[in-house]
């Protein structure tokens, strides 16, 4: 038979978060997994009440006491849970009562990871579909407009008014005009050559042209991780990617609330145990670009890095696009979470290429 240590070290080694509450919710155990959820030590709230912990809502206090008092197990589906430490996540637990002992044991397992790689499944596809459509309407643009181009120079040299060139050459131009944001929709027209680069000093020449930009008047903040290695890139177009996101913040910035009272931080962090769609990723470099400009209209809030979509009336809606396309061969996933008076880029970059 095995004794209460040993039973303890088998709950402790299981990857659910066990729970056991007794007949007045009242928090009796914790293992291992259900601690670092909870980010609470068994020990310390043995005793306290479910409620001080989770916070869940009154009909879920409800449905435990039911189930202790008729003995049915039940189970709950996404559920949101409010810590003690303010901090929420989503979980499916089951509740299953233990009449003999007069004790409720929770099972519980955290979905947050779950559904973050389900929603970044969903980004990449959809970035992956939007770049594809992108090329083919490229191409499909491009070829009849080196014909019109073609033709006009040839009407050119045939006019026998001069003066009647000045319309030839606006057909030119204007075909110029439109194979270049073509080419721009297309992105960088050369692979990545990644090779080891300081993800600061990419930071610091992002921060000095932001700087030129608008003069020294907005308010540049560095709040870097010195123990980041070397990390795999293009620095060139790391180098555009990270500018196109600031030059937007800044931009906003100026239209909103004006540059001297703006503020932008660039943030270097190392993030363990990653994953980046399906693929893990023992360490990543995140990279964060955060300003106090007005956020991002919530109805675009989600196609912000479809092409053509801007929250500006004078933007492109090119640049975040563009920056997504470079960060994808970096094998790396761009986010965004933004609220009124604060939007955050979150830029995720593997150490290791090869995982």
């Amino acid at each position: 038979m095995l004794n209460d240590r040993q039973l303890r070290q088998l709950l402790d080694n299981l990857t659910s978060a066990v729970v056991v509450l007794d007949g007045s919710l009242l928090l009796c155990y914790l293992n291992s997994a259900a601690e670092d959820l909870l980010a609470a030590s068994s020990a310390r709230v043995s005793g306290l009440p479910l409620e001080e912990i989770v916070r869940e809502s009154a009909a879920s206090q409800r449905a435990m006491r039911e189930a202790l008092a008729s003995g049915q197990k039940y189970t709950v589906r996404r559920a949101s849970w409010r810590l003690h430490n303010l901090e929420q996540c989503t979980v499916d637990y089951s509740v299953s009562p233990v009449p003999e002992l007069g004790l409720l044991l929770m099972e519980v397992q955290s979905m947050d990871r779950l559904l973050r790689i389900a929603r970044e499944d969903a980004l990449i596809s959809a970035q992956e579909t939007t770049r594809n459509l992108v090329r083919g309407l490229a191409h499909e643009v491009k070829n009849p407009l080196g014909g019109i181009r073609g033709a006009a120079q040839l009407l050119q040299r045939e006019l026998p008014d001069r003066e009647l060139a000045e319309y030839t050459q606006i057909i030119i131009d204007e075909a110029d005009r439109l194979r270049n944001l073509v080419d721009r929709l297309l992105g960088p027209r050369k692979p990545a050559q990644l090779k080891p680069v300081n993800v600061h000093e990419i930071l610091e020449r992002v921060a000095q042209l932001i700087d030129a930009e608008c003069d020294g008047t907005l308010d540049i903040r560095r709040d870097y991780d010195p123990s980041i290695p070397e990390i795999p890139a293009d620095s060139e177009q790391l180098i555009q990617a990270l500018l196109n996101i600031a030059r937007n913040a800044m931009q906003a910035i100026d239209e909103s609330i004006g540059l001297a009272a703006g503020e932008i931080v660039l943030c270097t962090r190392i993030q363990r145990q990653f994953t980046i769609g399906r693929r893990h990723c023992p360490l990543v470099c995140r990279i964060e670009i955060e300003d106090n400009g007005p956020g991002i209209a919530e109805e675009i809030r989600e196609r912000i890095f479809y092409p053509m979509i801007s929250g500006r009336a004078e933007g492109s809606g090119l640049g975040l696009s563009i920056s997504q396309n470079i960060i994808n061969q970096h094998r790396g996933l761009i986010k965004c979470d933004s609220r009124p008076g604060q939007s955050v880029f979150q830029i995720y970059l593997p150490l290791d290429i090869g995982n």
